[in-house]
């Protein structure tokens, strides 16, 4: 009886990793015969769990939605895994997670064996989450635009602008974007009859779905570097493009993707792309990029950098007086702060 109880839970395990099996891959799998196999997925369905099978040639079994949630058995690194990111989802910028997380947790390490629950209490007896100030979402919202993208639903909100404008939108949503602090919905605006990117954070309250509509081509193959062009450039008054004398994906590393779009130029340089209030912004962004570069356009940022450039060498080469305070006089402004309202609708 414990042997087959024990198979039983692998059964499940196994048909929970995969969308379709073959009942002769499960059979081999659980090393039993395929009338064997039978008997089990009978028994599991006298427990509650609706597992499909569909006669013939290339038929099989497939895991579907029960009324309950079933027991979720887990590897060694999968289970670490979901401790670590309850962890992170316990105190991360998704409101309405928290306590949930924390229950779950707690259910979790209950059952973890030692050598795993010695793990992840290492993990987080050495992690420092940094907080970054950046926004917080809620999660029932989250929940409604993915659910809406999934469902393609026509979604109308109130939204906040950058600068506090206050509109209200009807759109047809269709991905959700985030990076590390933010999340974007890009969606069809159906009043302006364009693409447009929104920032999660700035849709007040909950959105609420109409009817159903039938889904248009992306804008791009790529919705990521089309995000990232739309957050990063094309909402500022000024743009640059630069080429940077780096891999892509190092540079990719250092330079975030809502601030920068980068582009593989060869195998030791890449094109990137990036807006800006100010030139003096841009200007002070660059000269920190940490890598050698040339930059393209636009002139009047050219022109700045080599004035800045002189202006520096003559303060390099001039005698020093041990006693002067040298005062900074660089921009401070944040090129990405502030930007010219445009198509984008993050800022």
């Amino acid at each position: 009886m414990i042997q087959t109880s024990a198979r039983l839970l692998k059964l499940l395990s196994l048909l929970q990793s995969r969308r379709f099996w073959t009942g002769g891959e499960l059979a081999g799998a659980l090393e039993i015969t395929e009338r064997s196999l039978r008997r089990d997925v009978d028994r599991l369905r006298s427990l509650g769990y609706p597992v499909h099978a569909t006669p013939g040639i290339g038929g099989g079994y497939q895991l579907g939605a029960g009324k309950e949630l079933p027991p979720l058995p887990l590897e060694d690194d999968e289970a670490v895994a979901v401790a670590v990111g309850l962890r992170a989802a316990a105190t991360g910028p998704v409101r309405g997670l928290e306590e949930a997380a924390v229950r779950a947790l707690a259910k979790l390490e209950q059952v973890l064996p030692k050598r795993l629950r010695r793990k992840v209490s290492a993990l987080s007896a050495v992690s420092v989450r940094l907080g970054d100030g950046g926004p917080t979402f809620d999660a029932d919202a989250l929940a409604a635009l993915a659910n809406a993208c999934r469902d393609a639903e026509v979604l109308r909100f109130d939204y906040t602008s950058y600068g506090g404008a206050a509109s209200a939108r009807a759109v047809e949503p269709y991905r959700l974007v985030h990076t590390s602090h933010r999340w974007y919905l890009l969606a069809y605006d159906l009043d302006r009859a364009e693409w447009r990117t929104f920032r999660v954070d700035r849709i007040q309250g909950r959105p609420r779905a109409g009817g159903r509509f039938k889904p248009r081509p992306l804008p791009a193959e790529d919705v990521a570097a089309y995000v990232s062009q739309s957050v990063s450039v094309d909402a500022y008054r000024f743009r640059a493009r630069a080429t940077v004398h780096a891999p892509a994906d190092v540079a990719s590393a250092q330079l975030s993707g809502t601030a920068w779009r980068v582009e593989p130029l060869g195998p030791d340089r890449c094109v990137v792309h990036t807006g800006g209030a100010t030139l003096d912004a841009l200007a002070f962004h660059f000269a920190f990029l940490g890598f050698e570069f040339e930059v393209h356009e636009p002139e009047e940022l050219v022109d700045l950098l080599r004035r800045l450039s002189e202006r520096l060498g003559r303060a390099a080469a001039a005698p020093r007086d041990p006693g002067a305070r040298v005062e900074p006089n660089l921009p401070q402004s944040d090129p990405h702060e502030g930007g010219k309202a445009g198509r984008p609708e993050d800022h």
